[in-house]
């Protein structure tokens, strides 16, 4: 069997240790059995270019297949003798993947106790060929995302609430500050509330979504709020004074200037939510809205008339 590895990865025998995990890093996402569906020629190759850089990447076993050449070392050297002691996960961590995805269908893979088993096959399921080898790969934990809905009160004084989970068929309690001015969509990071990790990987993250719940008054715009008021048709021609609340629960005076148009808002600086870089608060706008009567008594509709004859 004489086979050229350096040739499989394309480098010169004086390649360096970096030379050469680089180019099989590059060729094996290529030929990779995920993005080459259904290939068996890709998927071959595959297996050729990981068999040429378990020999290569170590230092005893490519010494030896230069010193001796192809056809001698695997005289040698079965495959298995070729991928013992060879750890797969190091090189794919590169890729920034997990090892189990990134050997795809060239690999299949099982469990037993607290390792994880590879079979490696070389000539088909009828070949014979296979040999498997034991690796224990650190999994870190499935992240949790939970939604967490807060008040338009509550984001506004910021507050501190109590999550119940189910994490590993338990239910877990935590106490969790919510930041005074936190955006609807926004996440809170819980570390390692998240699911266990596998063969001692450290467990996931458990992310709280937040919900801000519609108030029955107050309009949130960024860091802004806005507050409708309802006034008379005379309060908006004559100018008048309303009573305006705020969120939290002061009282305001607000003055309506005469020919006030409707839909016109009226700000209020600092009344509105905690910005997030803690200089203020954003504003309350009030929005003047001309309340148009039902249904006019007599009095009402003979001074209406008036008016309407007088241009207005």
């Amino acid at each position: 069997m004489c086979k050229d590895y350096y040739k499989i990865l394309g480098v010169p025998k004086s390649a360096s240790a970096e030379e050469i995990k680089k180019a099989y890093r590059k060729l094996a996402l290529k030929y990779h059995p995920d993005r080459n569906k259904g290939d068996k020629a890709a998927e071959e190759k595959f297996k050729e270019l990981s068999e040429a850089y378990a020999v290569l990447s170590d230092p005893g076993k490519r010494r030896q297949y230069d010193t001796v050449g192809s056809t001698e070392f695997h005289q040698r050297f079965s495959q298995e003798d070729i991928f013992r002691g060879f750890d797969f996960s190091s090189i794919f961590k590169e890729f920034g993947g997990s090892f189990g995805d990134i050997l795809g269908q060239a690999f299949s893979q099982g469990k037993k106790g607290s390792s994880r088993q590879f079979y490696y096959n070389f000539g088909g399921p009828q070949s014979g060929r296979d040999f498997r080898f034991h690796q224990d790969v650190k999994q870190k934990g499935e992240d949790i995302v939970l939604e967490l809905p807060v008040s338009l009160v509550e984001v506004l004084d910021g507050a501190e609430k109590v999550v119940s989970f189910q994490r590993g068929g338990h239910t877990e309690r935590i106490s969790v500050k919510i930041p005074a001015g936190i955006e609807d969509g926004k996440k809170l990071r819980i570390p390692g509330k998240g699911g266990p990790g596998l063969y001692g990987g450290t467990p996931g993250n458990l992310y709280l979504k937040i919900k801000v719940l519609e108030h029955p008054q107050f309009k949130r715009e960024g860091f802004n709020l806005v507050l409708d008021r309802e006034i008379p048709f005379s309060s908006v021609v004559l100018g008048s004074q309303v009573d305006v609340p705020t969120l939290d629960g002061k009282n305001l005076s607000v003055r309506v200037p005469d020919g006030t148009q409707s839909n016109t808002r009226l700000r209020l600086k600092g009344f509105g939510l905690p910005l997030p870089d803690g200089s203020g608060r954003g504003d309350l706008y009030v929005r003047i809205m001309v309340k148009v009567p039902g249904k006019l008594n007599n009095k009402q509709k003979h001074l209406m008339e008036e008016l309407a004859a007088a241009g207005l």
